[in-house]
């Protein structure tokens, strides 16, 4: 069954013009894993430093082997570096989806 991800984090503004490489590398990274739908960053544009995160994994399986990767492993140092907090992120139970 597909998993879908929500969440936010927050980078401190003056860090984030190191941080938009960073996640590009890990954006790119993780939309090439087998398993993943849709891998997305966006910045908040009235809220200056959060950033919000949205995810599509065709299961929990490929979920826990993106976790493992290496490009992740090397993202989770990264971020620690930059200063990431109020990590909040969820996982949901997904059906197909369908156009709107």
């Amino acid at each position: 069954m597909p998993i879908a991800i929500v969440g936010q984090f927050r980078i401190p503004v003056e860090n984030l013009a190191a941080a938009r490489p960073l996640m590009i590398a890990v954006i790119q990274a993780s939309r090439a894993e087998a398993g993943c739908i849709e891998y997305n960053y966006a910045e908040d544009l009235l809220d200056p430093g959060l950033i919000r995160v949205s995810e599509i994994w065709e299961s929990r399986e490929h979920l826990a082997a993106h976790f493992k990767s290496a490009h992740m492993q090397r993202w989770i140092a990264e971020r620690a570096d930059l200063g990431l907090s109020s990590r909040q992120v969820t996982g949901f139970a997904a059906e197909r989806g369908e156009p709107l």
